[in-house]
């Protein structure tokens, strides 16, 4: 990659940072300072962090965006494809973070209090992509698939909840999830 490419990234990253802003998400956690880490899934500080456990399934949006932008036919450059799965990255963030969607995720899924991303959060999520995306540029696809399902499954021991089991939630909700996700 070269400063242009990072130039249009930091850009990207930024506008979707003002579409979020624009959307009334806040910039920061609204009630104490900013940290690092919040780990409890079921505070009011997730999602409103620099990172969360959800980070984690941003890097393995990253290994899909990888993967999606190395099928394009044409032959593009590391950095034109981090742009793509960049823009890509931003534009599931500023999705996400729509009433419809959080609406969405507060009745199909254990996420009951969910309000949206943090400004700061989303920001990172997507620097998290990028990660994913970094690695699965240096790495063999075989390891690439082991470490998403690593990722998924200690998502799943850790907090009940993964990417996979996340969409599956938003499409097609399905009760026993729900009941086992809250430890019932």
């Amino acid at each position: 990659m070269n400063r242009n490419h990072i130039a249009v990234i930091i850009l990207i990253i930024i506008f979707a940072g003002f579409m979020e802003l624009n959307m009334d998400r806040t910039l920061i956690y609204k009630y104490g300072p900013v940290r690092l880490w919040s780990g409890d899934i079921n505070s009011n500080q997730n999602s409103q962090q620099i990172a969360d456990p959800y980070t984690f399934t941003h890097i393995i949006h990253g290994f899909g965006f990888y993967a999606l932008a190395s099928l394009i036919p044409t032959p593009l450059s590391l950095g034109t494809r981090a742009i793509i799965a960049i823009a890509g990255e931003s534009l599931w963030e500023v999705i996400e973070n729509t009433d419809m969607v959080i609406n969405r995720y507060r009745a199909a899924t254990i996420s009951l209090d969910y309000y949206g991303d943090s400004v700061i959060n989303s920001v990172f999520d997507i620097l998290a992509a990028l990660l994913g995306f970094w690695i699965a540029s240096r790495v063999r696809i075989i390891w690439t698939i082991v470490l998403m399902i690593v990722i998924e499954v200690i998502l799943l021991l850790w907090i009940r909840d993964s990417l996979v089991v996340n969409i599956i939630m938003l499409l097609y909700p399905i009760s026993a999830i729900k009941i086992w996700q809250a430890g019932l």
